[in-house]
């Protein structure tokens, strides 16, 4: 395998920003479980049934966008820096280890696997 993909000033450059990813991503879990527990205190002072299903879906959400923020550092940290089999075997485990849980949360939060979402809508599935 090559030693780098990117120049060293492109790997310098670089590195800040998957450090500024990685921020995005943890503040994105954080504020949204902020957001989902205020959201779900009022609820239940509104007395809403379907208030813990909400805060699921919401913290869920936000979970999802941290995680998409910190698989985007992990890429970028990986591509720039010096690469070895194990570098991208240990990124390919991440990846593969976030995605599925993406998967899951998403399949928890809408309640039904993915390829069955058009034909619930009444839209076609491919």
């Amino acid at each position: 395998m090559s030693p780098n993909l990117a120049s060293p000033a492109l790997a310098q450059l670089m590195e800040p920003v998957a450090r500024l990813l990685e921020v995005a991503g943890v503040l994105s879990i954080l504020l949204a479980a902020i957001y989902a527990t205020v959201r779900f205190g009022l609820d239940l002072k509104q007395r809403r049934e379907d208030a813990y299903n909400c805060y699921r879906a919401n913290l869920g959400r936000g979970i999802l966008l941290g995680l998409e923020f910190l698989v985007g550092a992990d890429i970028i940290a990986t591509v720039t820096a010096p690469l070895t089999w194990d570098s991208v075997g240990l990124l390919a485990v991440i990846v593969i280890i976030r995605t599925l849980l993406s998967f899951a949360l998403e399949t928890e939060i809408e309640g039904q696997w993915p390829w069955k979402r058009g034909v619930a809508r009444g839209g076609e599935s491919s």
